[in-house]
């Protein structure tokens, strides 16, 4: 996130404040199995710590400085933190049984969204939490996205904005597929999302929200 410490606690109550539509999340898992909110597989970049995150304990990771003073929250700090409808990443494949098992336990399939870039991971969420609305990222792709998609029950398509295209766009509308378009950070790419009529995008600044639909 753009103006607070990314992926803390202090980041996900700035957004719901500011009126975003979700929240926007990524997880990882422990060596000990717990469902820690990190972009990247290791704490380097946004922890004053080293090593990779499915390397260390929830208690070591207790111990990094993620910014301001902010801890790496676990999944579940995060849903009782804020009350904000939540899109959780799954950035390892071996997250999805996991958070299927918070969610089943939680009843959490009206209020999560589950996205991943492995498609692996959506079909397997899909298969244990009926129900449950999954998202497929993508950076670069070839022309059968949309069709990987739909063969792992993708109910939207989440694309680089950079690479969009209106093509792309109406194809999967064609198919009954949102598309949503990331990062949404300025002007321009504002401006493009309106363009390609997308049914939404996500930013690491909240206060854009004010011009459209947004998930931070």
């Amino acid at each position: 996130m753009g103006v607070e410490p990314e992926n803390t606690l202090r980041s996900f109550v700035h957004a719901e404040r500011a009126g975003m539509d979700a929240i926007e999340l990524d997880l990882h898992l422990t060596e000990d199995g717990a469902l820690a909110v990190m972009h990247d597989a290791d704490v380097d970049r946004t922890t004053d710590g080293t090593g990779p995150i499915n390397e260390k304990t929830l208690s070591e990771l207790r111990e990094l400085d993620a910014g301001q003073g902010e801890r790496v929250p676990v999944f579940e700090e995060v849903l009782d933190a804020v009350r904000s409808p939540v899109q959780a990443e799954i950035k390892d494949a071996a997250a999805a049984r996991a958070l299927a098992e918070v969610m089943l336990r939680r009843g959490l399939t009206d209020r999560v969204e589950v996205s991943s870039f492995h498609d692996e991971a959506v079909a397997e969420i899909a298969r244990l939490v009926p129900g449950v609305r999954t998202v497929l990222i993508a950076s670069r792709w070839q022309g059968d996205v949309v069709d990987r998609a739909k063969a792992v029950g993708a109910a939207t398509l989440a694309l680089n904005i950079r690479r969009l295209t209106l093509e792309v766009t109406e194809l999967a509308h064609a198919e009954g597929l949102k598309v949503i378009g990331w990062v949404v950070n300025t002007q321009d790419h504002l401006r493009l999302a309106r363009a390609l009529r997308l049914d939404g995008a996500t930013t690491d600044y909240p206060e854009i929200r004010r011009a459209g639909r947004f998930t931070a």
